[in-house]
């Protein structure tokens, strides 16, 4: 006898479900937690090989040995990434001190303008820079807590590298010991649900990529124009936020248009706000629509709360990471849906064939 209905039953049974996928998730996340001198620089190395893939598939395809073409990826890598890194803190280092002075000089004018009304952003554009010191160091205490955190951060990217290179070298052997490890008769939808998540990432961080690059050109060519100073280093942020989809684009254009209005003014902080904007709208509309047309396609609201959740499971690392983990699992999820509706068209066909034998 049956003391529940047929649908209470069956909603106990995906509340069941869905607890238990929380359960295991929650602990698998601790456990990434207690292990992330280890999972941070494979997950690194994963995004890294998915976006150096191609240049090393190329290298192959010249007849490169595939140990000294992982090694030159490598080492181009570090080339680019190094270069990036000094340009950005460079402008930033030197243009610093010029956007707190500005902040406070355009609230000391709109003081002027508005009367009482202004002298609330006055005080708060006076005591700026004590503000940015207190929230700057509460954040940083929370990612650098002493040089030994320093050194294990050099650490992990180290090994980040040097799995970067295995993988590229190695990604064939990978995917047999992958299969080897499958349970018997899952080889296959391993392998492919395997292959499908790493395309969908290869085709995110490629998208991303040259869509960051673009974004990247557009305002340097804009601020150069307009004659900010550090413009190619503002540039250079610009391509390195761009891996944080949406808030990435919105805090490095804060900052170029901050320096614009710190060294050239309202006027032309005006106008390198509208570069930016209309870079912004130039890729909301055009390049994503286009460049990653072919790519896993994510609803604005679940990369907001990818980024949402792992901003509060690992801060900016978990930003940078939760966007490509989300397209990683939507590829997965595209596999098994795909193989399930396969093997649902295969049922009628071969019952029907049965029928008509019979």
């Amino acid at each position: 006898m049956q003391l529940l209905p047929e649908g209470a039953r069956r909603l106990a049974a995906w509340c069941a479900v869905i607890l238990l996928v929380a359960g295991v998730g929650w602990v698998g996340i601790r456990l990434c937690g207690e292990l992330r001198t280890a999972v941070v620089p494979v997950l690194l190395a994963l995004l890294g090989t998915a976006l150096l893939g191609p240049l090393h598939r190329r290298l192959v395809k010249v007849k490169v040995n595939p140990s000294l073409a992982a090694g030159l990826t490598c080492v181009a890598v570090v080339v680019v990434v190094g270069g990036a890194v000094y340009i950005v803190v460079a402008a930033l280092i030197d243009t610093g001190d010029q956007i707190v002075a500005s902040l406070k000089q355009a609230a000391t004018s709109l003081a002027e303008h508005f009367g009482a009304a202004g002298t609330s952003l006055d005080d708060l554009a006076s005591n700026a820079k004590d503000l940015l010191t207190k929230f700057g160091g509460t954040a940083a205490s929370n990612v650098i807590s002493g040089v030994s955190v320093v050194g294990e951060t050099l650490a992990m990217a180290v090994l980040a590298l040097l799995l970067v290179f295995f993988f590229l070298r190695d990604s064939g052997r990978a995917m047999r010991a992958l299969r080897t490890l499958s349970p018997q008769g899952t080889a296959d939808t391993v392998e492919a649900m395997a292959r499908r998540a790493f395309e969908a990432v290869e085709g995110f961080m490629r998208g991303t990529t040259l869509i960051a690059l673009i974004d990247a050109i557009c305002i340097t060519v804009g601020l150069l124009i307009l004659g900010v100073p550090g413009a190619v280093g503002l540039g250079a942020l610009v391509f390195v936020a761009a891996y944080i989809p949406y808030l990435g684009a919105f805090l490095s254009g804060a900052v170029a248009v901050l320096v614009a209005l710190a060294d050239r003014g309202f006027v032309i902080a005006l106008w390198a706000l509208g570069v930016v904007l209309a870079v912004q709208v130039l890729e909301g509309h055009v390049l994503q629509p286009v460049i990653q047309s072919r790519t896993v396609q994510m609803h604005p609201a679940v990369v907001m709360l990818a980024i949402t959740a792992g901003a509060s499971v690992a801060g900016i690392l978990g930003m940078l990471l939760a966007v490509p983990l989300t397209a990683a699992a939507f590829g997965v999820l595209s596999e098994l849906r795909t193989r399930y509706a396969a093997g649902a068209s295969d049922g009628p066909e071969s019952s029907d064939s049965l029928a008509d034998d019979s």
